[in-house]
């Protein structure tokens, strides 16, 4: 078992600071600027929820990959989070991940997209969470030119 301990501090309005006592860096969180009194351009509840399914794919994909023997050039992914309202609440509906995966070998192709979905599917965030979500993969094939 492993815990992950985070500290919250308001700083005032809608505003606070994420921190961990085992992580340098903090993290500024606000209400969002879709609701009331939201702020802009500041880290919000929903977008650290995004991101953490974005990036427990990335990571397991780093895993997976690396016990797979696929090599790979670059791997970038954006994530998009659909919130709507179920039964009078807010709730995180969908979560669409798409990875871009950079590639080589144009024969690694069907292993690179089989990894990846190995990868979603055994990301602990995505099987920790309600909402669903949506694995779209794109796989690059950059073959080498030598002149």
């Amino acid at each position: 078992m492993y815990t992950y301990e985070v500290n919250l501090s308001w700083n005032e309005d809608r505003k606070g600071t994420v921190s961990s006592p085992v992580l340098s860096k903090s993290i500024e969180v606000a209400t969002p600027p879709e609701f009331p009194k939201g702020i802009e351009g500041v880290w919000s509840p929903e977008h650290l929820f995004v991101a953490a399914v974005n990036a427990c794919l990335m990571t397991t994909f780093l895993a997976i990959a690396e016990n797979s023997k696929l090599e790979f050039i670059e791997f970038h992914s954006s994530a998009t989070g659909i919130l709507d309202k179920v039964e009078g609440k807010f709730m995180m509906m969908e979560i669409y991940l798409r990875p871009t995966l950079t590639i080589q070998n144009p024969e690694q192709e069907e292993k690179a997209l089989k990894v990846l979905n190995m990868s979603e599917k055994a990301c602990l965030i995505s099987n920790s969470i309600k909402a669903k979500v949506i694995l779209e993969p794109k796989i690059v094939v950059q073959e080498v030119v030598v002149a």
